[in-house]
């Protein structure tokens, strides 16, 4: 605290404190206030970024540009936890289907170059007495959505206009895989036959195995949280849906992707950089 205050009469200091001003001098209170300092700064991320609100100490130590031991010990002081969204598990209409004609083809896969492999799936968020679904694709490289599309209806023209934004928003550079789970949407002839008209492999998750799909069951996780649950709050449909895209923005370019430890989108300029240096050298 001294270090931050070093115009202030010590004795003036310990008055109003109530202490001794032998005692400012002290170890134990210089680290106690600037843990309560870190505390402050730690609760400031969370309540002024949403889209942080579930940093634990290792991507909140990237943020603040700390070490992790002294993020995760001031946390554990206080008591400070993130959010945490609980999974709600139901049965799927779907499970009494019969399986799709795809394997999954990248079971035991790790790719590692873009486009090599995309994910895809869609959520319901409740909004004023009915549904609004959201469909995404995510590369399983960069973890990155590199496609999405809103609608009332969770049909195969979601899925369909969802998956050709992201060959728009990769100036067509078409995947190798496009790996989702069995769902009608994605079982559609005119969505399998759409995929593979750009000569991409289409591979699905084996039945009722959300697990195998799982970058995408972990996104739409968090994704929730950053949006916030309370999405009655929001006056309109048109606020709801700007929210849902800035939401979607902020994931690809500021939010801290804990496995990558930058954002998707940095992620990947940075792999594009590297590659045009070694391509120039």
């Amino acid at each position: 605290m001294l270090e931050f205050l070093p115009h202030l009469d010590r004795s003036l200091l310990a008055s109003v404190l109530g202490i001794s001003r032998r005692y400012l001098y002290k170890k134990d209170f210089i680290q106690a206030n600037k843990d309560k300092l870190l505390k402050e700064q730690i609760e400031e991320i969370w309540s002024s970024h949403p889209s942080k609100a579930s940093y634990g100490y290792r991507r909140m130590a990237i943020e603040l540009g700390m070490g992790k031991k002294r993020i995760r010990r001031c946390m554990k002081k206080y008591g400070l936890k993130p959010y945490k969204r609980k999974a709600r598990w139901r049965k799927r209409q779907d499970e009494q289907r019969k399986p799709a004609a795809f394997q999954n083809e990248i079971k035991n896969q790790c790719p590692l170059v873009p486009n090599h492999t995309w994910v895809g799936d869609f959520t319901y968020l409740p909004f004023k007495g009915k549904f609004i679904y959201l469909a995404t694709f995510l590369d399983l490289f960069t973890r990155e959505i590199v496609g999405w599309q809103v609608s009332q209806r969770h049909d195969k023209t979601l899925i369909m206009q969802a998956f050709l934004d992201g060959l728009v928003n990769r100036d067509f550079q078409k995947p190798i895989y496009i790996h989702s789970d069995q769902g009608a949407e994605y079982t559609s002839q005119d969505y399998t036959d759409l995929v593979k008209q750009f000569g991409i492999q289409v591979s699905m998750s084996t039945k009722a195995s959300p697990w195998e799909n799982g970058y995408q069951e972990s996104f739409y996780n968090n994704f929730k949280t950053d949006l916030g649950l309370e999405f009655d709050r929001f006056e309109d449909e048109g606020h709801f849906l700007e929210t849902i895209h800035h939401t979607l923005y902020s994931y690809n370019h500021t939010r801290i992707h804990s496995a990558l430890k930058m954002p998707p989108a940095k992620f990947y300029a940075n792999y594009l950089h590297s590659v045009c240096t070694k391509r120039d050298a």
